[in-house]
């Protein structure tokens, strides 16, 4: 579904697994699909310049918004000329709800048919928290694409606690559609559901009359063992609009990228590549890399011999550690850089595999690579 703002094309769908290879026409640029997005929760990619998120091949990034509302807050940012401009970024941004902050990080919150009241994990003020308020904001932080407010439950809800949510949130949706107005920012609706098939499925269903330019499943990656949350793409992948992109959110290891993709995701965000990066830990074509262990000292070989990025064709694993155990900044910089590069040339690998008919048999190079690794991530 086009505007003179948004448009999605699909090049090609693999037929056996669904797999999609396309393009999203936003204001800021084109965005190539299946894409990985790295997430700037503060206005900024932990130790990666905006420079390098470019050089390195990122087409979009991910922001947050309630820790934007929290701090710097949104009414500055929109007197900045918008999140683009503040965070010198000129690629498209996409912003999440802040819903998923609201019930994660806030010791005391209540939700209501109006909204959602919360405690603020910075200094313990209440805020409220409604569809047309959040709205509000993502229109002053200025994504290209924006989410609208949702309740996240929990793994672990009874069905009964489930539906409940799913009820709410579509409600909520109704709201923030009607509190959307430019045409400039596309609003993807959420699928929630918990992990009840019947409940995904209905969601689904009532949610495509506001889908317009791409539809979000929400919800999953939170603990749940991966082989249920295949099992629920599964079973919505066949009832899933094929006409714009599909985004699931906070999903970003490497072998979930792979499955996404082989059943029909076109969009990915998680904080994983940063914050195991910080923790010591690098995602590369053989596995896993724990650079801060002691078999490392010694080790003068590239991080990942089939990267090309800047830590890989400059430094080696044992310098990598020294820099880790020492604590310098440095370590969690070159780690971060080379996370985000090693999952772009992933989904840059998958594109090409779809486009070529061989997306299965990249699958399962992937895995002979990564071998058992993978799945501890």
């Amino acid at each position: 579904m086009n505007n003179e703002y948004f448009s999605f094309e699909l090049i090609k769908t693999d037929p056996e697994t669904g797999a999609r290879a396309g393009i999203l026409h936003t204001p800021h640029g084109d965005i190539e699909t299946p894409v990985y997005m790295p997430v700037g929760t503060q206005a900024t990619v932990k130790g990666v310049l905006p420079p390098t998120l470019k050089e390195i091949g990122t087409q979009i990034v991910l922001s947050n918004t309630y820790h934007l509302y929290m701090r710097p807050g949104d009414g500055l940012v929109a007197r900045a000329g918008g999140l683009h401009r503040f965070m010198n970024w000129d690629r498209p941004i996409l912003t999440d709800s802040g819903g998923f902050q609201v019930f994660s990080l806030s010791k005391l919150n209540k939700i209501t048919e109006e909204g959602v009241t919360f405690s603020s994990h910075v200094d313990g003020s209440y805020h409220t928290f409604t569809p047309e308020k959040v709205m509000e904001i993502e229109h002053n932080l200025g994504a290209d694409i924006i989410m609208p407010l949702d309740v996240c439950s929990e793994y672990g809800y009874t069905h009964a606690e489930a539906e409940k949510a799913m009820r709410t949130t579509l409600r909520w949706l109704e709201r923030c559609y009607a509190a959307q107005t430019n045409p400039a920012q596309a609003l993807f609706p959420i699928v929630q559901g918990n992990f009840y098939e019947d409940l995904r499925l209905n969601a689904l269903r009532e949610v495509l009359p506001f889908v317009k330019h791409g539809i979000a499943i929400g919800g999953l990656s939170v603990g749940e063992p991966k082989p249920l949350m295949y099992a629920l793409l599964d079973a919505m992948q066949p009832h899933l609009p094929t006409d714009v992109p599909r985004y699931l959110m906070g999903v970003g290891s490497p072998d979930c990228l792979v499955e996404g993709v082989m059943r029909g995701v076109d969009m990915f965000d998680c904080v994983l590549a940063t914050r195991v990066a910080r923790n010591g830990m690098a995602l590369t074509s053989r596995g896993k890399v724990v650079v801060r262990n002691a078999k490392y000292k010694e080790d003068f070989s590239p991080l990942d011999p089939d990267c090309t990025c800047d830590c890989c064709r400059n430094y080696t694993r044992a310098y990598l550690r020294h820099l880790v155990n020492v604590g310098e900044m440095t370590g969690a910089m070159l780690l971060s850089l080379h996370n985000i590069a090693y999952l772009h040339t992933l989904m840059r690998g998958l594109r090409e595999s779809i486009l070529g008919g061989y997306v299965k048999e990249f699958a399962r190079e992937f895995y002979e690579k990564q071998g058992e690794s993978c799945k501890i991530v």
